[in-house]
């Protein structure tokens, strides 16, 4: 295993009481998961770069990238992130498309904990349950 993090950003989306989510495809690590959409960030950029550029590639739409939730550092068997949680906004009334993931759904932070994801999301997903519906 890499002893070097690799550096993830991930956007938690609300609308309307619900939280977006995507489909990691089933060839990727992970494949088949369900998760909060970002990615990797490239040598060079922000956090808020990589955001932008990851979810207008995977779905399609302009964002707003807003403050830091919070930060976990996880270790897979083959792997250690660290998963930089940001608050996003979908800009211009932009529709999300699953264009670079499996698919995509808007569903209540209740709902989360009943979908099959990554243990690093963990914490987010029990924040998220916590916070005061909207």
């Amino acid at each position: 295993m890499s002893s070097r993090p690799i550096e993830v950003v991930a956007a938690v989306i609300r609308r309307g009481g619900r939280v977006l989510v995507t489909q990691r495809n089933p060839d990727s690590h992970m494949g088949g998961m369900w998760e909060f959409p970002g990615g990797k960030v490239e040598p060079g950029e922000t956090h808020a770069e990589t955001l932008k550029r990851e979810l207008r590639e995977e779905l399609g739409v302009r964002t707003i990238v807003g403050e830091k939730i919070t930060l976990i550092r996880h270790a897979y068997p083959d792997r250690t992130v660290r998963l930089h949680f940001y608050r996003a906004e979908l800009r211009d009334g932009g529709e999300p498309r699953p264009i670079g993931c499996a698919a995509l759904r808007w569903v209540t932070p209740d709902e989360l904990a009943t979908l099959p994801m990554p243990p690093a999301d963990a914490p987010v997903v029990g924040m998220l349950q916590r916070e005061p519906k909207t």
